[in-house]
């Protein structure tokens, strides 16, 4: 039996070891690399780098991004979510397929689409300037809308599958007994989907603080004004500031592996206290 159990076993062991070893090389490593290269010339240098002005600014612009972006993907993505998995109509198939065009589509021709309808020349943006004066690419509202659009897919693809699994019986218990739509969501639907929901809103504010394809169209890349930190490193970079662009890379990544943390940490907690929960019954 033992005998028969090793080749089972060096075979498990080789595969473990080469999914470390790829996880090192493509994921470790490079963030090491990260932050040797924004400490190459001394911690000094790097505090100077964050302090300058064209970083504070970079940094409020992208966490202005962000916490505009994920509310708006996290009420949008539930609502896609509930219309596919909870209602039956013509075009539902169709409107699953559309969610994932901002996959199937290239971030940089995505943000060319929106300069080319909602810039000064589009039509949208041409009217838009004309009768209000409202200008939306080169600015914030531009950002904004190409963020969302690049996001938008992660929460309702993480949640339509759960959703899809769990079935409605609940929901519909719950209809049953008296409750409002609003609360069989609220405590019915929401503390079976928080997780997914959780791990939906990690995946979307890391795709929105280091987006760089379509904002790089839309934003103009005027300094001060529309540099995300992604932007920036690019600006910083061709300016040969290489420590300056690498200490901004180490704070995309720090911001990264801070969101990761508070998610393991969040779902640790949960798992906790379902398992006082189960021995409390037992």
């Amino acid at each position: 039996m033992s005998s028969a159990n090793r080749p089972h076993k060096w075979h498990q062991w080789t595969l473990v070891a080469a999914a470390f070893a790829a996880v090192v090389v493509l994921l470790v490593l490079p963030l090491v690399v990260i932050f040797a290269e924004a400490f190459a010339q001394g911690a000094g240098m790097v505090a100077s780098n964050l302090t300058s002005d064209d970083m504070i600014g970079a940094i409020q612009l992208t966490v202005i991004v962000a916490l505009i972006t994920v509310p708006v993907n996290l009420v949008f993505g539930v609502l896609l979510a509930w219309c596919v998995t909870r209602y039956e109509f013509r075009g539902r198939k169709l409107l699953s397929t559309l969610i994932d065009i901002p996959f199937a589509m290239s971030p940089v021709v995505a943000g060319l689409c929106y300069l080319v309808v909602y810039g000064g020349q589009g039509l949208v943006g041409e009217w838009l300037d004309d009768r209000f004066d409202v200008q939306l690419m080169f600015a914030l509202p531009g950002m904004v809308m190409v963020t969302v659009f690049v996001t938008c897919p992660y929460v309702a693809r993480v949640l339509i599958p759960l959703m899809q699994s769990q079935g409605t019986e609940e929901e519909e218990a719950a209809i049953l007994l008296g409750a409002s739509g609003w609360q069989a969501f609220w405590y019915v639907t929401l503390p079976r989907i928080r997780w997914a929901l959780l791990y939906g809103v990690v995946l979307t504010n890391a795709r929105a603080v280091g987006e760089f394809g379509a904002v790089s169209v839309v934003s103009g890349l005027i300094r001060g004004e529309t540099l995300t930190l992604p932007l920036l490193i690019q600006m910083l970079n061709e300016d040969y500031n290489t420590v300056g662009a690498f200490t901004a890379a180490g704070l995309l990544g720090a911001m990264a592996l801070v969101t990761l943390l508070l998610k393991t940490v969040l779902e640790w907690r949960q798992s906790s206290k379902l398992n006082a929960a189960e021995e409390t019954l037992t």
